[in-house]
């Protein structure tokens, strides 16, 4: 079992470095950026604020690496993550919008994944770590684009987006693998729970978060 956990992470990291291969992302203007977002603080500026139908806490997204953010928004914009009001917001954006959005929430740097891990990480994370690394702030290797920062963001967000993967309604092409590894709801949970309780940088992005 550890073997093929092993065998995947690895195949993880090498369908990243292709997909980030085909083609390179223009550069995202911070300021440009905090502009285009004003419409998003409506949920993402707020704190604890919830999404509606299902109920799950909306994702930390202020210093998130840039480059997961617009993976995100793109994959919003296809379809490929089923959410109608974030489809609606991606889909009024060009490729240029979404990497100065990116580049406002991300900050000057990405995060650096330097932090020791809270506790022992357990079985159920560990194809997980390959990418995200064992304290969710990600790891030293050239992945594109940068795997989401997991450390930190809230719990109940995390179950529903591994969830989402496991059930096929989020589409792609290295988490449906990945997620296929949590085999039951309690797999979801203690995963979600591990990188939720480590220590983060994530925060609400509220109009003084900087």
């Amino acid at each position: 079992m550890l073997f093929r956990l092993n065998r995947l992470a690895w195949l993880a990291g090498t369908a990243l470095c292709v997909s980030g291969s085909i083609g390179a992302h223009a550069a995202g203007n911070p300021a440009d950026g905090e502009k285009k977002f004003y419409t998003c603080y409506g949920c993402h500026g707020i704190d604890n604020y919830r999404n509606a139908y299902p109920d799950y806490s909306v994702p930390k997204l202020r210093h998130q690496n840039a480059s997961y953010i617009v993976a995100a928004l793109q994959e919003y914009r296809s379809g490929e993550r089923p959410h109608a009001t974030m489809h609606a917001q991606a889909a009024s954006l060009s490729d240029q919008d979404m990497e100065d959005i990116a580049a406002y929430l991300q900050g000057r740097e990405s995060v650096k994944p330097s932090a020791a891990a809270a506790g022992k990480a357990p079985k159920q994370v560990a194809a997980c770590v390959a990418c995200h690394g064992e304290n969710g702030l990600g790891v030293d290797a050239p992945l594109t684009p940068k795997p989401a920062l997991l450390a930190g963001q809230h719990v109940d967000y995390l179950e529903q987006a591994l969830t989402a993967y496991r059930n096929g309604r989020r589409k792609n092409v290295v988490m449906d693998g990945m997620a296929q590894l949590l085999t039951s709801d309690e797999d979801v949970k203690i995963a979600a729970a591990y990188f939720a309780n480590q220590s983060s940088p994530l925060v609400t992005a509220s109009t003084d978060s900087k």
